[in-house]
């Protein structure tokens, strides 16, 4: 005779509180591939991003341009209101890359890269981090050239930026069990390596013989957002097939 199995608890508001995923940057290149990757491994996503683009109707999509204050304001209002019973985590992928000399940098260039990088990922995790539950997840997506690369120091700059502040948010945030990580990818098969605003310093090919994939990225990142990455935090993990290697 088959004894049936008893059904388990039902999921706690809490427990779909934590497989909810903010993404900013999620109309295109690993933005796109890492909310499509959470989609499919059953988690409820909210992507922002100036365009849906290539973001799946399995996602929902809030118009947002980080580099505007009051349409970051806004987004950040949307989500509060979309996912009012809270959110798991937050993943910054938003970016774009303005190459050039130090003889010719343009203010604005760099004052754009800052506004979307940082200032942008202070706006989202600032305007969200009540909204974060207890042992919820950060993820911001970096750079292997955050370390300095010739011809993209405001670039590098920026990325940069994103360690200094993953390390102090991870300090504040670990008394409710909440990680802050950076992923910091090198070369990406994306569409920003064709990008005519980073065509001085044209991508390398990587040791290992090709260029990282999205799917890559994303797949690190979700290792970092499940109960496998609860206890990393504060840290900078490159994935760049080598090519941080001389």
């Amino acid at each position: 005779m088959t004894t049936a199995t008893p059904p388990g608890p039902a999921p706690t508001s809490h427990d779909r509180a934590a497989r909810r995923a903010v993404v900013t940057g999620a109309s295109s290149g690993i933005g796109v591939a890492i909310a499509h990757d959470l989609v499919a491994a059953g988690w409820e996503v909210l992507g922002l991003s100036r365009s849906r683009g290539a973001l799946s109707d399995a996602a929902t999509w809030v118009p947002c341009d980080l580099a505007d204050v009051t349409s970051a304001a806004e987004a950040v209002s949307t989500v509060r209101e979309t996912l009012a019973g809270g959110v798991g985590a937050i993943v910054h992928a938003a970016g774009l890359q303005y190459s050039a000399g130090v003889g010719h940098l343009r203010p604005d260039h760099g004052e754009r890269m800052w506004a979307v990088h940082v200032r942008g990922a202070e706006l989202v995790v600032g305007g969200l981090v009540d909204a974060l539950v207890d042992g919820g997840r950060v993820v911001l997506v970096g750079s292997r050239t955050m370390t300095g690369v010739p011809g993209k120091s405001q670039y590098a700059a920026t990325k940069a930026a994103l360690a200094a502040m993953a390390r102090a948010w991870a300090a504040e945030l670990a008394p409710r069990r909440i990680t802050v990580n950076v992923v910091a990818p090198g070369p990406t098969r994306t569409a920003m390596l064709d990008d005519p605003n980073r065509a001085s310093v044209p991508p390398v090919q990587p040791p290992l013989g090709r260029l990282v994939e999205p799917s890559e990225v994303a797949a690190l990142t979700r290792f970092l957002l499940e109960r496998t990455g609860a206890m990393v935090t504060g840290q900078t993990i490159v994935i760049c097939g080598g090519a941080s290697l001389g």
